[in-house]
């Protein structure tokens, strides 16, 4: 398996259209990724480049992560 990158303008659109399926299914493959021992790289796309900000190797930070998105979840 190899890292999983998650571009954070999705999130960023997932939060405002409350689409709590597809953030779901972004995180549950997040979970998967750390688990097989890959991290999870959080990439923001602007002008058609990608920069990489962060990245998350362990199921804690994940969670974490989590929280933040849903807390602008309605």
């Amino acid at each position: 398996m190899e890292e999983y990158i998650i571009p954070v303008n999705k999130i960023e659109e997932l939060q405002m259209l409350n689409d709590k399926d597809a953030l779901d299914a972004i995180f549950t493959k997040a979970k998967t990724t750390i688990v097989n021992g890959e991290n999870v790289a959080l990439v923001r796309e602007s002008s058609g480049q990608s920069y990489r900000f962060d990245e998350i190797s362990n199921l804690d930070d994940l969670e974490n992560y989590k929280k933040t998105v849903y807390k602008y979840v309605k």
